[in-house]
């Protein structure tokens, strides 16, 4: 065999170990290091809440949050998108895991606001998570390029001071409160309470205060004239 003919099928040989796998990646398949991600996902989101709920959304800065996640801005990229983007996986679970209250289905009115507010006199003072709630003050202090962030958490607390007052309205129509209360204005007074709350647990105060200031409030409630 000429010196040419050998080259020729040396050259055969490597592109056919090529298409084949042997020393690469089969055919229409891309190599497993380029889709395998090198770290749990869930454990980084999980971290990445962490920090948005201690330090708020405008001063979690990417570095604060890849250094908390244990990975590089690339990957950060790749996984979440962005860093709003990433905010908001956080956001939802937050709302899966942690702003859960217990159940109130078939309590009046003042029993299930009442449980709410015990609730979070032991949630916000948890010593297992950071301080408070993330929906209250994560965009505290968002600058003019946050605004959406800031429209998102207060939606969130519309949504539910608007649940506390429709709970209100049901016992209104059922006779279990005077027919003159203002739903709207007593839902407002307690969602008031709760932020309080929250920054009182920011701010240091132990579940025992603030079961206190929960008592104090549903003196408050309205009284029904009965009995």
């Amino acid at each position: 065999m000429t010196e040419s003919g050998e080259k020729e099928r040396r050259s055969r040989g490597r592109r056919g170990a090529g298409a084949s796998g042997e020393g690469g990646a089969p055919p229409g398949r891309p190599a497993a290091t380029r889709t395998r991600r090198a770290f749990d996902r869930d454990q980084a989101l999980a971290a990445a809440l962490r920090e948005f709920w201690t330090y708020g959304y405008e001063s979690t800065s990417i570095a604060s949050l890849t250094k908390a996640m244990g990975i590089n801005p690339p990957s950060l990229y790749a996984a979440f998108g962005d860093k709003r983007q990433l905010f908001g996986e956080a956001v939802r679970l937050y709302q899966r895991t942690i702003a859960t209250a217990p159940s109130v289905e078939g309590q009046d009115a003042r029993s299930s606001i009442e449980a709410m507010l015990r609730h979070m006199a032991a949630d916000y003072t948890d010593p297992r998570h950071p301080p408070g709630c993330l929906i209250i003050s994560a965009a505290a202090n968002c600058g003019p390029g946050s605004q959406d962030v800031k429209a998102e958490l207060r939606g969130m607390r519309e949504a539910s001071k608007a649940a506390i007052a429709a709970r209100i309205r049901q016992d209104v129509e059922a006779g279990r409160l005077p027919g003159d209360t203002d739903a709207d204005g007593l839902a407002a007074f307690y969602a008031a309470v709760i932020q309080g709350m929250n920054q009182q647990a920011c701010d240091g105060a132990s579940r025992e205060v603030l079961e206190k200031v929960a008592e104090s409030a549903m003196r408050a409630w309205p009284m029904t004239g009965r009995g």
